[in-house]
């Protein structure tokens, strides 16, 4: 059952990612009036904002634009960095907001960042469970089922605590985002309207991760509580 959870939820996460790649196309298309990369624009934000300790760097890869806290650096995708489109001004924007968020010091981001290496942790855990359960549950059975299902429980847990810290942390990114390229005149209305549109898609794969992760320890909460009978 938990497999075919996982399964349908990873099923809405790629249909969400989809049309996220489908509406930046799209957007892509559209040339911006103010004629600014997208690593122009998050220059400009950045010096809006009094920040001087942040670069903006190209990275690899489609929609692998983030910021990186511990290096102080907006790294972002090659069509991002050169796009000069709604789409490409809204995700600098966006990843500058992080920035902002690390120098105003917004309690949720760091709460984050120091939930990151659990995070990590966490997922290796699983990946052993989970491939010791492939290549032979026999493995599984040092511990007692109790036991295996309460530490699946802790990992979902952590998951689902991520996912849930993750969301208020990319709303309110995009929040300064918007603000900001409203406020300065980035964009022009239409424009406007397209920035706030591929946003909400690019949040709309952290609200099914989380509802995915949240999902899963209601389902092996059950197990246990079940198991218990």
């Amino acid at each position: 059952m938990a497999f075919i959870i996982g399964g349908f939820f990873m099923l809405i996460g790629w249909l969400v990612q989809n049309r996220l790649k489908s509406k930046f196309r799209k957007y892509s298309e559209i040339h911006l009036n103010r004629d600014l990369t997208g690593a122009e624009v998050a220059r400009l934000m950045l010096a809006d904002n009094g920040i001087r300790d942040v670069q903006v760097i190209s990275v690899e890869g489609q929609l692998t634009d983030h910021y990186n806290p511990a290096t102080k650096t907006v790294n972002l995708s090659t069509d991002v960095y050169h796009g000069r489109n709604a789409a490409a001004t809204a995700i600098a924007a966006h990843e500058c907001g992080h920035a902002v968020q690390h120098a105003t010091a917004y309690a949720m981001l760091g709460f984050r960042s120091a939930m990151v290496p659990i995070q990590g942790v966490t997922t290796q855990i699983m990946n052993a469970i989970f491939w010791l359960s492939i290549l032979g549950g026999g493995f599984l059975h040092i511990l007692p089922w109790s036991t295996l299902i309460l530490v699946v429980i802790g990992c979902y847990a952590v998951f689902a605590l991520f996912s849930l810290v993750t969301l208020p942390v990319e709303f309110d990114a995009s929040r300064r985002a918007l603000a900001w390229v409203k406020t300065r005149n980035i964009v022009s209305s239409n424009e406007y309207d397209m920035a706030q549109d591929a946003l909400k898609w690019a949040a709309m794969t952290y609200v099914v991760a989380a509802i995915s992760s949240i999902t899963l320890l209601i389902y092996f909460v059950m197990q246990y509580m079940g198991s218990r009978d």
